[in-house]
Order: C-alpha cells, then sequence, then structure tokens
C-alpha cells in the first residue's frame, strides 16, 4: 500500500484540476484523485479517504458550500482538512472567506484561496495542512 499522501481535487474545470496538479507536482509525489462536480466529489471523499481536500465553489448541481456542508456532518470525512479555492470574488464582485463561511456553514475550511491562484500561496498552503 502505498504511503502516498492523498489529495482530491474538486473542480468543474478541468484546467483548473491541471494547473492544481501542476503546483502539487512541484511540490511532491501525491496520489490525486479528481472530481468535475460536487456530487461525483463528495462520492469520492467518502470512498477515497483523502488527507486533503481542494474544493471549488461555483460548480453546477451541487456547489462547494454545499458538498463542504456535507463533508462536515460525515464522520468520516469531518476532520479532512479542506483548502476552498474559488473565483467567486471575480465572478461576482462578492468578498469571502473562511471566516464567513463559519458564520454561513458552523465551520471553517482549514484555507480559503481566491483564483487566479499564487501557486506559491496554494503550496506553502498545501504543505502547512498536509506537514510536510
Amino acid at each position: 500500500m502505498s504511503d502516498l499522501k492523498k489529495i482530491l481535487l474538486v473542480d468543474d474545470e478541468q484546467d483548473s484540476i491541471e494547473f492544481c496538479e501542476a503546483m502539487l507536482s512541484a511540490i511532491g509525489k501525491f496520489n490525486i484523485q479528481s472530481a468535475n462536480n460536487g456530487i461525483a466529489g463528495l462520492q469520492q471523499a467518502l470512498s477515497f479517504q483523502p488527507d486533503l481536500i481542494v474544493l471549488d465553489i461555483q460548480m453546477p448541481g451541487m456547489n462547494g458550500f454545499q458538498v463542504f456542508k456535507e463533508l462536515k456532518k460525515e464522520a468520516i470525512t469531518s476532520n479532512i482538512p479542506v483548502i476552498m479555492l474559488t473565483g467567486i470574488a471575480t465572478t461576482t464582485g462578492l468578498r469571502y472567506d473562511a471566516k464567513d463561511m463559519g458564520v454561513t456553514l458552523g465551520a471553517e475550511p482549514e484555507a480559503y484561496i481566491d483564483k487566479p491562484v499564487d501557486p506559491e500561496t496554494f503550496q506553502k498552503t498545501v504543505s502547512k495542512l498536509l506537514g510536510i
């Protein structure tokens, strides 16, 4: 069995998933899975049991806020660190952060990073959350 850290990327934009994979490959080797919508992401989180989830907010069907809320309800996924990675500020003009999520959803993600993503910020955040 592999001792690689497991990361789940959930984003409806394939370019964003590929960008995250490239940023991750620059800091280490990981067992990475991806999902292109919230429902699939939630299902994969339950079965894959990743060490870290990178979650987009704006997705069709089940958005990232809804996925996050469900992740925190499930015992098997409630303690998995989550990085919210989103372009919501760019597309809507609304500023939102982890503290806002805590107020709205009752739990804060471990990190909240706006798109366009600064690679160094992303890599440092991942390294910190995974303890690498």
